[in-house]
């Protein structure tokens, strides 16, 4: 009797097929030692883990063998493979041999291969920090080599519970990380930056290509300024040092010398020598921070404008035993203004009689008290100040202008956004959700490198992607069916919902077929590679 099985494939096969050209499982492999007794493998957890998180199923690792029992092992693994290999305790002893290799080494061997592989260009390195909120007790016990998970800055806000931070270097082109490294919970960005670019210095000196490192103000301080002279870097200057306060006003007060750029912004150069390093630094005005900035003091005049009122009615109730007490109970409170000046102001004179009574002419008066009223305005020249310096931000770059104009630097810092953009990805709610409950530091430090490893896979398969689109000249239907060349890898999941491998089982054997593949899933499998359209069985001449 014929029998059928049916086993749901969805994108699970995009994200294999892209792990095995990466050849994760083979380096991992190839660097921890395989026991010939285990079912499974090292290289073969960690891709099942990456598999599992980027599935987006809502289910943490403690439930990966119920996240595959209904997907397809052989097609996404190798012939043998069972969905109870990935329980707890095996994936469990793969994070300890991964934290025990190394994770930051283990990683950048395995970044180091795949951006080779895809030519991804690393001239632009983009660095950042963020920090996972944790709860509960941690095992601390033989874990002196641990990250230690303590309170800190908390970036999710959550000051309340004890966290860990991540460190990741990213691609301009792509958004793809190529080194990671995770620090303690009350880790400081400037610590963390600092380090980061004294690795960097040999790194830079013995790359073909020039290189170049971005990161934001925190990189930029008096104590790392022997580190900052020898590397090339892109940063805003804080905010906090008077030198970039007067460059600002000064560039305001030119209003003839800004240089026009192309969506909103402006900009004036300034070179000059800070911190003993020969730079150039732009003051930046951007009309998209003009509306937030013109937007925030609205409401902060608002604010004021309530507080003052409240003021005022109790100040006018007030008697005085003359003009210039009035008049300086006033000054002290108009002083306490920002976005307001005093406008009109009049006095109330009130005798105060000697007797009781209604007085009469010959009644003696006692003392004159003197009451104040005044009338306030907008102080609209002193908003549009605020809101013109506040539009302003200062870059600094030591880089030669041979190697990069003043429009690339713009640009390069532009792109830290990508880096913000992976740390949104990995904190996704959907994303190994509930799996830093993990309660030996070791292992969540093994952990954050699976996770920046899944990101690695999903950003570079949405490279590829993206740009044998741009390539070919073609485009996919986004979310309201317009046409785009730069759709997201999670809309392309999407699009991949609902497909089956279905294996026909009869007397002379099983035969398998993949069902629903439209020409658009097709064509979206075609873009990514040789490997991936083997998983769904097509081939990449067709379509």
């Amino acid at each position: 009797m014929d029998s059928m099985k049916v086993e749901r494939l969805d994108h699970h096969g995009i994200v294999a097929g892209i792990i095995d050209e990466l050849k994760i499982v083979e380096i991992i492999d190839a660097q921890i030692e395989v026991d010939d007794q285990e079912e499974i493998t090292t290289g073969e957890a960690i891709k099942a883990m990456i598999i599992n998180g980027l599935g987006f199923a809502n289910r943490p690792l403690v439930l990966t063998p119920q996240f595959f029992e209904n997907l397809p092992l052989e097609a996404l693994f190798r012939e043998g493979i069972e969905a109870s290999h990935f329980n707890r305790y095996k994936l469990g002893r793969s994070l300890d041999k991964v934290f025990d290799y190394g994770c930051d080494v283990l990683f950048g061997i395995l970044a180091s291969f795949g951006c080779q592989q895809e030519k991804v260009d690393q001239r632009f390195n983009l660095l950042d920090s963020t920090s996972f909120s944790l709860t509960g007790e941690y095992l601390v016990e033989e874990e002196k080599n641990a990250i230690t998970i303590t309170h800190g800055h908390s970036k999710d806000h959550r000051p309340d519970l004890k966290q860990v931070m991540l460190e990741l270097l990213v691609s301009q082109d792509g958004g793809v990380p190529f080194a990671s490294q995770s620090w303690d919970g009350n880790g400081s960005d400037n610590v963390i930056f600092e380090a980061r670019a004294k690795a960097l210095v040999d790194e830079f000196k013995a790359s073909e290509a020039p290189r170049f490192l971005i990161a934001d103000s925190k990189l930029y301080r008096e104590k790392s300024r022997e580190t900052l002279a020898k590397i090339p870097f892109i940063t805003r200057i804080p905010g906090t040092l008077k030198r970039e306060q007067e460059a600002i006003d000064h560039a305001l007060s030119n209003s003839l010398a800004w240089i026009n750029w192309d969506k909103g912004y402006q900009y004036q150069r300034l070179d000059l020598c800070h911190y003993g390093i020969e730079q150039r630094w732009l003051v930046i005005h951007s009309e998209a921070a003009l509306t937030r900035a013109k937007a925030t003091l609205d409401r902060q005049q608002e604010k004021e404008h309530e507080c003052i009122d409240k003021a005022l009615f109790h100040l006018q109730a007030q008697r005085f035993d003359s003009k210039s007490s009035a008049q300086k109970a006033l000054t002290q409170l108009a002083d306490l203004w920002k976005m307001h000046q005093l406008g009109d102001i009049s006095f109330t004179a009130h005798k105060r009689y000697a007797k009781k009574g209604r007085p009469n002419a010959q009644t003696p008066i006692e003392a004159i008290e003197w009451q104040i009223q005044a009338s306030y305005d907008v102080d609209q020249a002193y908003k549009d100040a605020q809101s013109q310096h506040k539009a302003c931000f200062v870059l600094g770059s030591n880089i030669e202008e041979s190697l990069l104009t003043d429009l690339e630097v713009f640009q390069g810092y532009k792109s830290q956004s990508k880096v913000e953009g992976g740390f949104r990805f990995l904190k996704d709610p959907l994303f190994f959700v509930s799996s830093l409950f993990l309660k030996k530091p070791s292992r969540i430090e093994a952990l954050l490198m699976v996770m920046t490893l899944s990101l690695f896979v999903y950003s570079i398969a949405q490279r590829r992607l993206r740009a044998n689109l741009q390539a070919q000249s073609q485009t996919l239907p986004n979310q309201i069916d317009q046409p785009t060349k730069r759709p997201t890898l999670r809309w392309v999941f999407q699009l991949f919902e609902g497909i089956h491998l279905i294996t026909l089982i009869n007397k002379t054997g099983a035969k398998t077929i993949i069902d629903r593949l439209s020409d658009l899933r097709q064509k979206i499998l075609q873009l990514l590679g040789p490997r991936v359209c083997r998983i769904y069985q097509i081939s990449m001449a067709e379509g």
